[in-house]
């Protein structure tokens, strides 16, 4: 099998900041991470959740909305996916998430937090969320990231993968 692209990023160098993770079939995929993984704690999931509602609804009704595929937490809690067509740029994105985070830090109440409109609506923590917004907020304004260190991975059979 092919390692899984995502898997040949040096998590133990990995920084806060915004990454394109792939370009392909008319798609890219942004990498929002908020969190140093396995250096810091991740998002708790109720904070998590309620940045997905959130972050989902702005992007969905910003400048990008057109462009935007999907927004939503990685597996291992550290961070967004934001899928988007178009030409987005890093740079574009990052100025994107900058207003999708000041306008969450605004927020009194999360979107969809209904038993009809969430499927798991007792999870969610907006002041946790608001937390961690604004220390995403701050590294993206002081101590932006968005190169990706590579590691390369041997596969079972010698060979070896490197490419993200």
């Amino acid at each position: 099998m092919e390692v899984i692209q995502s898997f040949t990023i040096d998590h133990t160098n990995l920084m806060p900041g915004i990454y394109v993770s792939r370009r392909d079939k008319g798609f890219t995929t942004f990498d929002l991470r908020i969190t140093q993984p396995n250096k810091e704690p991740a998002v708790a999931p109720a904070a998590m959740h309620s940045l997905e509602h959130l972050m989902a609804t702005w992007f969905r009704n910003s400048e990008a909305k057109d462009d935007v595929v999907y927004v939503g937490p990685m597996g291992c809690l550290t961070g967004m996916y934001l899928i988007m067509t178009g030409t987005y740029t890093v740079q574009d994105v990052r100025q994107l998430t900058i207003k999708c985070l000041q306008w969450i830090l605004e927020q009194t109440q999360v979107p969809a937090t209904t038993p009809e409109t969430c499927g798991n609506c007792l999870l969610h923590d907006l002041p946790m969320c608001k937390w961690e917004s604004a220390r995403y907020l701050d590294r993206l304004q002081h101590d932006f990231h968005s190169e990706y260190t590579q590691l390369v991975v041997t596969l079972d059979d010698g060979k070896t993968f490197a490419d993200a």
